[in-house]
């Protein structure tokens, strides 16, 4: 941002959050497959005046990775946690997949890292334990009776590893996540017996990241199959008119779990976190998780042809600062972010380009953004065609 302005003077959950960021820098092994992305300059095709520009520099300006890494290994403990005893889930099968959870959940950070990491990643490992427990019981989801017993059992195991224990409340998680909820189909093998299952896992079985959020192979399977199985009932023929739509997208989402969970089943633990997260980061960075405050204030400064600018960029500076304590955010969320923020200003009578009077950048639309190595050229272009798609704008990178 703008030069000459005084610093931030973090709390004490800040620190924690900005030592956390640090030690992502230097721990890029476990980041993603898209996990470099260098300074570039974001430039509108029309020469929209109000999106940030980002020259390249000779120390690129790096982001989160979309798939973000999981860097706190060294320093989780392990605490064996006492457990109902009536959960007949398989936690051994998916130990590893535990720990990295555990771990992306991480205590003091769970709630800054919420929808961008720690409840991705969980919403993946509860589908994943009760897809591979569907192997030995034949059932793709728990009854309401051992759901309640079955969660607090992994919000334990989970705690034991350093996770947070609100998990719950951070990710608003009850015990009919682990249920069929609406949905008429539980049995494997009645599933396998009503979708075209080999269908479903050759669109699948693999993915990547960033054609799957344009194509779309692996999401249009999972919603055909789930509108089959959710059609294997009487009940929405039976109900007034003005019921029925909210009801059965109700149910369709419901069975998109059942799908998820079988094809869970059909991959290693390993090869289904990849996919379900995947799937999760094509809604994640399809929005701007940020809110804006009012921009009265910046309005009085920068508005009407920007008599001072120094008093303008103190007044952005001051914005944004409040926007990076809210959360962390995504590659994609922070371009969408920046483009938001833009019309907004526009819209409040700010007509010079103030990211470029102000020295903004992506960077800081959120704390992150100083600490994650560049992305190469091949992949900036993959990113750039996914945000393009999702966001239906013209914007162009340049280098």
């Amino acid at each position: 941002m703008s030069e000459g302005v005084s610093p931030l003077y973090p709390s004490g959950g800040m620190v924690l959050l900005e030592v956390f960021l640090l030690f992502l820098c230097f721990h890029g092994s476990l980041s993603s497959p898209l996990n470099h992305l260098g300074g570039y300059r974001l430039t509108g095709s029309k020469g929209n005046p109000l999106l940030p520009e980002i020259s390249p520099a000779a120390t690129p300006q790096p982001f989160l990775p979309i798939l973000a890494p999981s860097p706190l290994v060294p320093f989780t403990n392990t605490t064996i946690p006492k457990l109902s005893g009536i959960c007949m889930l398989n936690f051994t099968a998916v130990e590893s997949l535990m720990s990295m959870t555990s771990i992306d959940c991480f205590a003091d950070f769970a709630p800054l890292l919420a929808h961008v990491i720690c409840c991705p990643q969980l919403l993946a490992t509860l589908v994943i334990l009760i897809g591979q427990s569907s192997k030995d019981t034949g059932m793709l989801a728990l009854n309401a009776t051992l759901a309640k017993p079955c969660l607090s059992d992994i919000e334990k195991v989970l705690a034991g590893q350093g996770a947070s224990d609100s998990l719950r409340q951070i990710c608003s998680i009850h015990s009919s996540n682990l249920t069929a909820a609406s949905c008429p189909v539980k049995d494997v093998d009645e599933f396998e017996s009503t979708v075209d299952s080999s269908k479903l896992l050759d669109a699948c079985e693999k993915i990547d990241p960033v054609k799957e959020c344009c194509d779309q192979v692996c999401q249009n399977a999972i919603s055909e199959a789930a509108n089959i199985i959710a059609q294997k009932t009487s009940t929405l023929l039976s109900m007034d008119g003005p019921h029925v739509l909210p009801e059965y997208s109700t149910r369709i989402n419901d069975c998109k779990v059942i799908v998820l969970r079988w094809l869970a089943s059909k991959l290693d633990p390993s090869g289904a976190k990849e996919v379900l997260r995947g799937l999760t980061n094509c809604n994640v960075n399809n929005v701007c998780p940020l809110v804006f405050p009012n921009k009265r204030h910046v309005a009085k400064s920068c508005g009407n042809g920007i008599r001072n600018e120094t008093a303008c960029c103190n007044s952005m500076d001051s914005y944004l600062s409040h926007l990076q304590k809210q959360t962390l955010v995504t590659n994609l969320q922070a371009l969408d972010c920046a483009t938001s923020l833009g019309i907004k200003l526009q819209k409040s009578n700010i007509t010079r380009n103030v990211y470029n009077l102000c020295h903004i950048s992506l960077k800081d639309f959120s704390l992150q953004g100083w600490c994650v190595a560049s992305y190469t050229f091949e992949e900036q272009n993959k990113l750039l065609f996914l945000f393009q798609v999702n966001t239906g704008t013209n914007t162009q990178l340049s280098l």
